[in-house]
């Protein structure tokens, strides 16, 4: 009876000290913080950079290189590096290392699991990243889930805390020189984009009345201008309206522009809705003036210049006599 006793308070004793080579919370969001969360946020600036720079730009493509150098490199240091080695960088740092239930090093694999586990411990509404805080073994779902558990460790690598210097330094400029690229990309596209809004405000109801006048005396030579002012696509719809004029009577149409308003913009593509007025007079007939209100919408053609795509009256226009 004396030897079992004895041999429990041993084992008693034995997990009552082993909390003692445990690594402290702090000490292991300190490693993770300098392993995983400013990798992810150097990532970040770098997708950021990638999404706001045109697509396959120069730009693009050095932000999702050095973006997927900078993940190969947290992933070598985060899962082959201590399967090696026994250290991260971040844990170098903080002496701490990842081991197994009974202090042996884990595979690259287990390492793997065990961050992918990590999302149980944020799942729990990051219970699971505080669970340590009262683990006897200070564990995280993580851990109870992979049997691994953090432990201090009683050798640093000499040259740790340079080499996090210059990571964190790289890593910093990295960020700033993504963040700049995304700033200067969005800050000129929106210049671009106020220059189009400029441009059309402009331009826009100029080229609509253009298009939509024309006279009886010279309508061959109108019809024509007012096709080299729309785009390929919409010529032959255009094109098609002029017929249907040309086998009526002999008349002539001007149009004016009395408000407008641009409705959206980009860099090469622009919508407005433009209220006009104007007057049409045939043969033998009195002049009616008009009214319409018209939604266009403006491509700008490789040459730099604006042209009609799509004109589409709302509602149709109100003809009254003139005088009445």
């Amino acid at each position: 009876m004396t030897a079992v006793l004895d041999e429990a308070d041993t084992e008693t004793g034995t997990e009552q000290a082993e909390p003692d080579f445990v690594a402290s919370w702090l000490s292991r969001a300190g490693a993770f913080a300098l392993d995983v969360l400013f990798g992810l946020a150097v990532l970040a600036t770098l997708a950021l950079a990638a999404l706001t720079a045109p697509l396959y730009s120069w730009l693009w493509w050095l932000s999702v290189a050095i973006g997927g150098l900078v993940l190969l490199l947290i992933a070598l240091n985060r899962w082959l590096a201590p399967a090696l080695t026994g250290w991260s960088l971040g844990r170098a740092l903080f002496g701490v290392a990842v081991t197994r239930r009974h202090g042996d090093r884990p595979g690259p694999w287990r390492l793997l699991a065990r961050d992918l586990a990590h999302v149980l411990d944020t799942a729990a509404l990051f219970v699971g990243w505080l669970w340590p805080l009262w683990d006897p073994r200070n564990r995280t779902f993580a851990d109870l889930l992979l049997s691994t558990e953090v432990r201090r460790a009683d050798r640093q690598w000499s040259g740790a805390r340079r080499f996090a210097a210059v990571v964190l330094t790289a890593g910093a400029v990295l960020a700033a020189a993504g963040a700049g690229a995304s700033y200067l990309t969005v800050y000129r596209h929106e210049q671009a984009v106020d220059a189009v809004r400029a441009q059309i405000a402009e331009q826009g109801p100029r080229i609509v009345e253009q298009m939509l006048t024309y006279s009886a005396g010279s309508m061959k030579d109108d019809f024509a201008r007012a096709q080299s002012l729309v785009t390929d696509d919409y010529r032959p719809q255009l094109a098609q309206q002029q017929q249907a004029v040309q086998k009526n009577a002999a008349a002539s149409n001007e149009y004016w522009a009395v408000t407008s308003s641009v409705l959206s913009a980009d860099t090469t593509r622009a919508t407005m809705l433009v209220f006009l007025q104007g007057q049409r007079q045939a043969q033998q007939q009195d002049m009616k003036f008009i009214t319409a209100t018209a939604r266009v919408t403006f491509v700008k053609s490789p040459e730099g210049k604006w042209r009609i795509s799509d004109l589409t009256v709302l509602p149709a226009p109100v003809l009254n006599k003139g005088g009445q």
